[in-house]
């Protein structure tokens, strides 16, 4: 079973940044669009940022203008860079890797990000 792997979460205040990054070995990670997903308490689960095998990007409108959203094929990486975060952007970030041939979805365990006032 492929175990995307996160990393980066933290604390930090209004205004601040934070780079995550999640690791997905065992896929053909240039065949596979990798996104990322979040859930704060009591709320529904909320795509932040998605892309594809051919570098495509995707955001919502929550996000958009402050967090992008990147790849390294050699590393099997991608990172999500977010800026000017709000503590609204308070949740669990989760990796989400699906591959392109089959359709398989496999999921991180989530890393905490917590924006303070």
């Amino acid at each position: 079973q492929v175990q995307p792997v996160e990393s980066g979460g933290g604390l930090v205040q209004a205004g601040g940044s934070l780079r995550l990054s999640c690791e997905a070995a065992g896929i053909i990670f240039a065949l596979t669009t990798m996104n990322w997903y979040r859930q704060a308490p009591g709320n529904q689960s909320e795509g932040v940022a998605s892309i594809d095998k051919g570098g495509r990007t995707s955001y919502p409108d929550s996000v958009k203008g402050r967090s992008t959203i990147t790849r390294d094929t050699a590393k099997n990486t991608v990172y999500l860079q977010m800026n000017s975060l709000e503590p609204d952007d308070t949740a669990v970030y989760i990796c989400n890797a699906k591959t392109d041939w089959s359709g398989n979805n496999y999921w991180g365990q989530g890393t905490q990000v917590t924006v303070s006032s």
